[in-house]
């Protein structure tokens, strides 16, 4: 194996999803790269996988990226969430960009995640699809997503806490009367169960038996049938949301993320995100 950073998935739940190459990568490795040690020591101590633990999280992964970008030529390194693949909402990348941008050698193991699984058992199509993270934390926050759904044509995949899933629920029953959403609970564990219909008769079901709402979800959204909107139907609310995105994204994936979100055409789109990045 050569010296660098490898990117390794571990199971969402199901112990026996781990892969030969997750298992062989972890155990010629010499530092193992986690969210939360004791969690992750749980999991390696199941393969009998004995090896230094460094915690990286959100808030020291800069102080993490000093203390070993001398050795990263020199050493095995792996990078492990806790749960499912590195980076899908979970921190690291960071970490894979300074290894990109100095030339160290970076390459990921496939294997489990709870998007892709989701996704596959949701029976909605997924030839194109969103994916939003974690809900917000705030009940502003997730009306603002749902209102973003109700106008994205492709699929959308969100994950959603169990104290959250009610409100979420309850707010996206209005609205998404025509469009099927997939409930996915507890992917790959025991409890698994896929809840598959309209909003409002999910809630329902929610509603009807509390322990419906226990564990983790994610849920997969149908997106919106609408004909594509013209370069007249860009409206103030798409301003707002092409200007937020172009904070942080280029101005070419700007506009690919509006399309799928609004179903405008690219063209009449660049030329509004091009005007709006011109006048900053």
């Amino acid at each position: 194996m050569k010296n660098g950073l490898y990117i390794v998935s571990t199971p969402i739940g199901n112990l026996g999803d781990i892969s030969f190459r997750a298992i062989e990568t972890l155990k010629n490795s010499d530092t193992i790269l986690c969210e939360n040690p004791k969690h992750s020591i749980k999991l390696l101590s199941k393969f009998d996988i004995k090896k230094k633990l460094i915690s990286l999280h959100d808030y020291n992964e800069e102080v993490v990226i000093d203390k070993i970008k001398d050795d990263l030529n020199k050493k095995i390194f792996s990078l492990i969430s806790d749960a499912g693949s590195p980076l899908v909402s979970d921190p690291g990348y960071k970490l894979v960009r300074f290894c990109v941008e100095n030339s160290f050698y970076v390459t990921v193991v496939p294997g489990a995640s709870s998007v892709i699984s989701g996704l596959q058992l949701s029976s909605i199509p997924i030839n194109n699809y969103m994916f939003y993270g974690f809900l917000p934390k705030s009940k502003k926050g997730i009306r603002e997503v749902v209102d973003l759904l109700k106008k994205t044509n492709s699929t959308s995949v969100l994950f959603v806490s169990s104290h959250k899933i009610m409100y979420f629920l309850e707010s996206i029953s209005l609205g998404f009367e025509e469009r099927k959403i997939a409930v996915c609970k507890e992917l790959t564990k025991i409890n698994e169960k896929v809840f598959v219909d309209n909003p409002k008769n999910i809630l329902k079901d929610f509603k009807l038996n509390s322990k419906n709402s226990l564990g983790e979800f994610v849920v997969v959204v149908e997106g919106a049938k609408n004909q594509q909107k013209t370069k007249d139907d860009i409206s103030f609310d798409t301003i707002k949301i092409i200007e937020k995105l172009l904070e942080k994204f280029s101005l070419t994936d700007t506009v690919e993320i509006v399309h799928k979100m609004e179903n405008i055409g690219k063209k009449e789109l660049y030329k509004k995100a091009l005007s709006i990045k011109n006048e900053k």
